[in-house]
C-alpha cells in the first residue's frame, strides 16, 4: 500500500505542513498540491464543496507528492466512511469534545477487528494499491478537532484514544466557546491557557498537536511553540490577503 507520508513524518517527530481548500475547484486543489505541502486536505465542513466535486479535488491531489486528507461536515461516520472510500488518507474531524466522540471517529475510520468501517473502498483501491484494505488501518491518518470548553477540559482522556493519531485545534471556534471574538491567534489569556493545555496534553499522550493559522508567519510562531501540524491559512484566505494587496498597492 503507498505509505502515507505525513502519517510517517508525525509519527517520527518531525512538522508537517497542510494546504487548506476552501474553493470547490479542482484546478485550485492541483494549483495548492504543487506547492511541496505534505498534505492538501479538502474542507467539507465550512467551504462551499460537496461530495462530488471533492472527489474531483482528491482526484488532482493525487496526481502530486502531497498527501489527501478531507475534513468531515460533521461527526457522523458515513461520510467519514465514504471520503475514506473516495481515496481521503486521512480524516480531520470537527467538534471532538470527549473520549467517546473520538472513540467513535476513529472506530468509523478502521476496518475490523479494529473498527466497523464497512468495505467498499472504491478509489481507495486506485490510489492506495491493491492491497489497501489490510494497510489501511495503518496507514489512514485520524485527526480529532478541540474547538470546545469541553473538548479542552476531557482533552487528556481524548489524546488518550489509542487510535487518534493526532490532536487539531480550530482557534477560532474555541474563541466562541470561551465567549471571544474569533481570532486564529487571540491573545485573550483564558484562550492562550486553553490552547496551551491541548498542547501539553498532547505532548503527554504522544500526539502531535496542529492549529489552524491566519498565516504563514502564524504557523513559523505556533511551530516554535511545539505545534507540529501546521496549516497557514485556507486558499480563500491567502487568495484575498494577495489580491487586496495588490490592489492596495496598484492604486
Amino acid at each position: 500500500m503507498r505509505p502515507n507520508s505525513a502519517k510517517r513524518k508525525l509519527q517520527a517527530g518531525e512538522s508537517v505542513t497542510c494546504g487548506w481548500l476552501s474553493i470547490p475547484s479542482s484546478y485550485s486543489a492541483e494549483i495548492v498540491a504543487r506547492q511541496g505541502f505534505d498534505c492538501v486536505n479538502v474542507d467539507l465542513q465550512h467551504a462551499m464543496t460537496g461530495f462530488e466535486t471533492a472527489v474531483a479535488m482528491l482526484q488532482a491531489i493525487a496526481t502530486t507528492d502531497a498527501i489527501p486528507l478531507a475534513r468531515a461536515g460533521s461527526r457522523d461516520p458515513e461520510p467519514m466512511m465514504k471520503l475514506l472510500d473516495a481515496g481521503a488518507y486521512g480524516i480531520i474531524c470537527p467538534m471532538i469534545s470527549t473520549a467517546a466522540e473520538a472513540e467513535s471517529f476513529v472506530d468509523a475510520c478502521r476496518y475490523p477487528p479494529v473498527g466497523s468501517r464497512s468495505f467498499g473502498p472504491a478509489r481507495g483501491l486506485l490510489y492506495g494499491g491493491p492491497d489497501y484494505v489490510t494497510g489501511a488501518n495503518d496507514e489512514i491518518l485520524t485527526i480529532g478537532m478541540i474547538e470546545t470548553r469541553q473538548g479542552v477540559e476531557n482533552v487528556d482522556a481524548i489524546a488518550a484514544v489509542a487510535q487518534l493519531d493526532a490532536l487539531f485545534i480550530g482557534p477560532n471556534d474555541l474563541c466562541m466557546d470561551y465567549g471571544k471574538a474569533p481570532k486564529a491567534e487571540s491573545d485573550d489569556p483564558e484562550v492562550v491557557s486553553a490552547i496551551a493545555r491541548v498542547l501539553e496534553a498532547g505532548d503527554r499522550a504522544g500526539k502531535p498537536v496542529g492549529i489552524f493559522c491566519s498565516s504563514a508567519d502564524a504557523a513559523i510562531q505556533r511551530q516554535t511553540e511545539g505545534f507540529r501540524f501546521l496549516v497557514p491559512g485556507s486558499d480563500a484566505n491567502i487568495l484575498t490577503a494577495v489580491t487586496r494587496d495588490a490592489v492596495t498597492k496598484l492604486r
